[in-house]
């Protein structure tokens, strides 16, 4: 069997030149010039090595291919406007059922001007780390601290890696302590379970906090963009053993005794490092002013806080994000704001579950949470009969002031450079020409430029128009790049630990760990009283709301659902808002299906997604176990 062929397809190497050997030819770096005893006895080809383990960290946010949200799009958050104009795009080929283990639009995903394929290149940075971390402990380096500090660097970027491999494919997989090499006999090759590939996550984040604060710090403070911290070590442990601990991996295990300790332990060490939530604008000139037209300082702190990118400073007024990925966002009111604004495209559309979510400012969810739609098609709500203050004829007024920092909705106005000029059917903005002014934002039936539409890219699809990462004001004058992705940060520590207190049954904690989340956007508490289910509800709704649009829902959803589930309660069906519009200021609204079709991403294969039919195929050929995903 062809040697370098195996190993290109395993993904288990960078190349065949990388890997340790007896053999001469085989002990040399990547570029094929130097050995790997050369990298390894010169402190600062170390250094570069290191840095060959970061390359592959992913952007997120709105950098997929072709500048869209990714997980969020196949997610209920959101509908992606370019499935229709583009529908060999991923989303369009996600909504259609367009996907195979040889052709997947997820795993064979591209970043932005970047081919990207997850498996590949999340085993690739697991085999570098591992190389890294077999010789760090007889190289040459200049100092014993930075020894330490790489060491650790390398454990943490290990255990991100794997964590990406377990979010996205959910399998069991090899736990790789010690490079793979060619002599390596390879149907010796096992796979351990979920939760011992998060304990071993674990453990690698565990290595990281060994090292003291001065060699590893919690907080990056001088501009190393993208640097691991003692802080991303304890989020992922947050987040990977509430994932170990849900449904969908727990193999009838109980885990969250276990999830609620780590998390607990996370939260407060954290909080002792002086991570706390945003609380405060910052910037009033721009949040605060009329122009923003957000509602109440609570809307204005929480737009803010996510169309600005972490400092790297001791004295960082973003206290709140452990982990940024290092890119920004790019042009967001271009690529995925309003489609009009700048004539290309909209992006992401949020849907009107999303928008059901949100609940009235008396704190009273809108729909039932335990049965949100009476059918199948979610176009009849089952209301909340204790929720007073909303109005299905004016559904807009009196809500939670995130739905306002995160959604553009029919009626509300942005002022900022518009590229087009007025014309009479445009009923709320006639006559105005194009240039910097303030723009209702129509979505009714027929409004020519931001109204609802089936088909146009540059319109929305289901009424809405995401604003959570739109800056209040940017346009062509005012070119202001969307804020580096928040991979992590303590709004969603804070309701991991929720989460796992009420599962372990410490309803009290979950219970005030939700309402600090609420308290931060002046929402008020949640009931007191409430039994375990109903609280594992009100937690689940309140990452809906919290962590919207931020990936979490895709992953969500799916851990929360049994192996032998489906997602047709939530990711089928995805609803529009039908505005018609009778009069000034007087409209009518009706629920309908994006389109006539239902997605087809919601059956039980989609909740993983496949290992490439190459790989399949070569692994089944060396193990003799098939390491497929179900349904593919």
């Amino acid at each position: 069997m062809n040697i370098k062929y195996i190993f290109i397809a395993l993904s288990f190497v960078v190349s065949a030149l990388s890997l340790n050997s007896c053999s001469d030819e085989l002990n040399i770096s990547p570029d094929g010039r130097i050995s790997m005893n050369d990298i390894f006895s010169d402190n600062d080809k170390v250094a570069a090595f290191l840095n060959s383990c970061y390359t592959n960290l992913p952007t997120k946010g709105m950098l997929y291919y072709f500048w869209m949200r990714g997980p969020v799009e196949i997610s209920d958050d959101a509908w992606d406007a370019d499935a229709e104009a583009e529908p060999s795009l991923m989303s369009g080929r996600m909504y259609n059922g367009n996907a195979s283990s040889s052709d997947h639009p997820i795993i064979d995903a591209k970043l932005v001007n970047e081919d990207a394929d997850y498996w590949d290149y999340d085993w690739n940075s697991i085999h570098n780390c591992t190389i890294f971390l077999n010789r760090i402990g007889t190289a040459t380096v200049r100092s014993e601290s930075d020894r330490h500090r790489w060491t650790a660097e390398a454990h943490l970027l290990r255990a991100y890696y794997y964590s990406e491999l377990l979010k996205w494919f959910g399998c069991p997989l090899p736990i790789e302590t010690t490079a793979y090499t060619l002599t390596d006999d390879y149907s010796k090759i096992k796979r351990s379970s979920y939760y011992d590939v998060v304990k071993f996550i674990m453990s690698d984040c565990d290595s990281a906090l060994k090292v003291n604060d001065l060699e590893l710090p919690w907080r990056i403070t001088n501009g190393e963009s993208a640097r691991v911290s003692k802080a991303l070590a304890s989020a992922l442990k947050s987040r990977m053993i509430l994932y170990a601990a849900s449904p969908l991996y727990n193999k009838n295990n109980n885990y969250w005794e276990e999830a609620y300790t780590v998390n607990k332990n996370a939260l407060d060490t954290l909080r002792a490092k002086g991570y706390a939530l945003y609380k405060n604008v910052n910037f009033p000139a721009t949040y605060s002013a009329t122009s923003a037209y957000l509602p109440n300082a609570y809307a204005a702190l929480y737009n803010e806080y996510f169309t600005n990118s972490m400092g790297y400073s001791a004295t960082v007024i973003d206290k709140e994000t452990i982990y940024q990925t290092n890119s920004n966002q790019g042009q967001t009111w271009f690529l995925d704001g309003i489609g009009a604004q700048g004539g290309y495209k909209t992006g992401t559309c949020p849907t009107q579950e999303l928008v059901d979510a949100f609940e009235t400012t008396d704190g009273q969810p809108i729909l039932n949470l335990a049965n949100p739609y009476l059918d199948e098609k979610h176009t009849q709500p089952n209301y909340n009969h204790q929720n007073t203050l909303y109005d299905p004829n004016n559904p807009y007024i009196n809500r939670d002031p995130r739905f306002y920092a995160d959604i553009y909705y029919n009626g509300s106005k942005r002022k900022a450079a518009w590229s087009f000029d007025e014309t009479p059917s445009s009923y709320e903005n006639y006559p105005a020409k194009k240039g910097n002014r303030v723009r209702v934002i129509a979505t009714y039936t027929g409004e020519p430029q931001t109204g609802i539409d089936r088909s146009s890219r540059t319109a929305t699809r289901t009424g809405y128009y995401e604003r959570k990462f739109l800056h209040p004001t940017s346009g062509a004058d005012q070119n202001t790049l969307g804020a580096n992705f928040k991979d992590f940060r303590l709004g969603e520590i804070i309701l991991n630990f929720a989460e796992a207190a009420a599962e372990a049954n410490h309803l009290d904690e979950a219970r005030n760990a939700v309402n600090e989340i609420r308290e931060r956007v002046g929402m008020p508490d949640i009931p007191t009283g409430l039994s375990q289910s109903d609280l594992i509800l009100r937690v689940r709704h309140e990452r809906r709301v919290e962590l919207c649009m931020e990936e979490d829902r895709y992953f969500d959803v799916r851990r929360w659902t049994s192996p032998t589930g489906d997602l047709s309660s939530t990711d089928k069906w995805v609803t529009a808002m039908e505005i018609t519009r009778i009069g000034n200021n007087q409209y009518t609204y009706m629920r309908r299906p994006v389109r006539a079709l239902p997605r087809a991403c919601y059956t039980n294969k989609y909740l993983w997604c496949p290992i490439s039919l190459n790989e399949e195929n070569r692994m089944k050929t060396l193990t003799g176990e098939n390491w497929q995903n179900p349904g593919w």
